[in-house]
């Protein structure tokens, strides 16, 4: 940990974005404290701040602690709005003299998804024909939506929960973040117009407007009917604007085409509720990601048109490689160059951009396919007892670029041509 923390401090990291594990702190989810658990999160913040290196903690990525999901089926239950505010309130506690910035829930909308509908993702719930994995429970038709509707109130009952009890002491910040593509038509015709902004309000909408107006999407409560569960007033009142600020996901772009005849299907899913098909994302695959920062850049203009300009951090972005590629990674430069170049051109547009962060610092487990792709600034070899750190061009040019050197493309010419960049290959011979 001690020589991760350096490595930031050499690259001219300001920030790290990192998780809390529920079940490393809380074993029983909720009760006593786990001391060890307690002790390494104590170890990492105080690392990084006496580093100079501002944490920015998440506190539920797609883990819960076993235990709740075996009592009572973890997010499709309202019993885990009380877990959850326990929970927050230990971290709080905890760890809220020096962490200032908060995200309740990673994701909700990916984890909903790939978690209550497909189960392709933790907990793997899903019912047949909607699988992507085989699965023995759950209730694809249902359960995505309770997922996300108890996560809201969960996320909501910890935001005033810290505000009430926490923020005039600690000063900090609590939002949430989202996961978003750049949505475009596949084609120009007014089907396909509409069928792309209905995807957006499946995958954006569905947690951004209870955020800012207190209720789902109306494409949403249309096609989903009661299936998707509604709000009490008071509930509304809770949701609408529990947030300090949003995080934004963003990796790539993708083409809509209409899908209407899916609501004509008895049993339907999220996805036929959403009638859209969706083409340009390979999930499964370690293929790169094509280099479309508009994608980005309008992205975030839709977040200050529609939901107010809320305070944004861009907490994930980053490019896809094969994880035992080049450590010459040309094209995770230039990915990084145009995003981050996307990101200027949204502050000039008036966007409240408060900071971006790459995906990822180190290469590490990735949630869909393990340690076949990478998108570290730094190759982490496994195959080595030590696990020893290799730069890559990317954290070079980054390097550069937050010291406020060159950061220009062409620098990264230069860069390719240092003999400490040796391709990775042989590590893997």
């Amino acid at each position: 940990m001690q020589e991760d923390v350096r490595l930031m401090v050499e690259t001219g990291l300001e920030a790290y974005r990192f998780s809390i594990s529920w079940s490393r702190l809380l074993p029983n989810g909720r009760g006593p404290v786990n001391p060890k658990g307690l002790q390494y999160y104590n170890n990492l913040i105080d690392q990084l701040i006496s580093n100079g290196i501002q944490p920015h903690v998440t506190l539920h990525n797609f883990d819960l602690p076993q235990v709740l999901e075996d009592e009572y089926g973890g997010w499709v239950s309202r019993d885990i709005i009380r877990d959850f505010t326990y929970y927050a309130d230990v971290c709080f506690r905890e760890f809220g003299d020096r962490v200032l910035y908060w995200t309740t829930v990673n994701e909700p909308n990916v984890f909903s998804y790939g978690g209550y509908d497909q189960g392709s993702s933790p907990p793997h719930r899903c019912s047949p024909p909607f699988c992507v994995m085989k699965s023995n429970r759950g209730n694809s038709t249902y359960e995505p939506y309770l997922a996300v509707h108890h996560i809201l109130l969960a996320h909501s009952s910890a935001a005033r929960l810290y505000w009430r009890k926490y923020r005039h002491k600690q000063h900090g910040y609590v939002g949430i973040s989202v996961y978003s593509f750049g949505f475009f038509p596949q084609t120009n015709t007014e089907k396909d117009r509409v069928a792309t902004q209905r995807a957006r309000d499946f995958f954006v909408g569905w947690v951004m407007e209870p955020l800012q107006y207190g209720d789902y999407p109306i494409s949403m409560k249309t096609n989903a009917g009661v299936r998707i569960p509604a709000f009490t007033p008071r509930e509304s009142e809770q949701v609408k604007g529990s947030f300090d600020f949003i995080g934004v996901i963003h990796y790539t772009n993708i083409n809509i085409t209409d899908n209407s005849d899916a609501l004509k299907n008895q049993l339907r899913d999220y996805d036929a509720d959403m009638a859209a098909k969706i083409s340009g994302l390979e999930l499964f695959s370690n293929e790169e990601y094509p280099v479309t920062p508009w994608g980005l850049r309008e992205e975030l203009n839709n977040f200050k048109l529609l939901y107010g300009n809320p305070p944004i951090f861009i907490y994930e972005n980053g490019q896809r490689t094969p994880s035992n590629s080049s450590l010459q990674d040309v094209s995770r430069v230039k990915y990084l160059h145009g995003y981050i170049g996307a990101v200027l051109d949204a502050l000039r547009d008036g966007i409240n951009i408060k900071g971006y962060f790459v995906w990822s610092f180190l290469d590490l487990f990735e949630l869909l396919d393990g340690y076949k792709s990478s998108y570290g600034l730094y190759y982490v070899d496994r195959e080595d007892p030590e696990l020893k750190r290799y730069p890559k061009l990317s954290a070079k040019w980054y390097s550069r670029f937050l010291k406020n050197r060159s950061s220009f493309i062409v620098g990264s010419v230069e860069l390719e041509k240092d003999p400490s960049l040796v391709s990775i290959g042989h590590l893997f011979e």
